[in-house]
């Protein structure tokens, strides 16, 4: 059980550091855009230490990158198949997107999503 924990801290870090080696941004940048002090935002971004959802919440937004996406790499949410995580988390990747046209993809896409499931609801 701790295995699996330490294993989600460590790729939920991992995949902030990715996303902001993507977005060309310094550690220092991020904390100060996320309102995290620049010691702790490098601890999470090594797996040391295990950010709540709302330090999770406050690094997306300073990323321009969905929460939910790092609500799952932490284990704060399903990552059931057929929930949308593979189409968010290619998005998120994908490094020939800047953040503002990740973050725009993100979004039609959650709006697509939303839109069907209301249809679906109303047959």
């Amino acid at each position: 059980m701790r295995d699996d924990l330490d294993k989600r801290i460590a790729d939920v870090g991992d995949f902030i550091k990715s996303q902001r080696e993507t977005a060309r941004m310094s550690v220092r940048r991020l904390a100060e855009l996320a309102g995290v002090s620049n010691p702790y935002l490098s601890q999470i971004e090594r797996g040391l230490r295990n950010p709540s959802a709302d330090i999770l919440q406050q690094i997306a937004k300073a990323l321009q990158i969905s929460a939910e996406t790092l609500y799952v790499r932490a284990g704060f949410l399903s990552d059931e198949p057929g929930e949308g995580r593979g189409v968010r988390d290619a998005i998120a990747r994908d490094a020939k997107l800047t953040a503002e046209q990740r973050r725009a993809l993100i979004n039609v896409y959650e709006t697509f999503v939303a839109a069907a499931s209301g249809h679906e609801s109303e047959h």
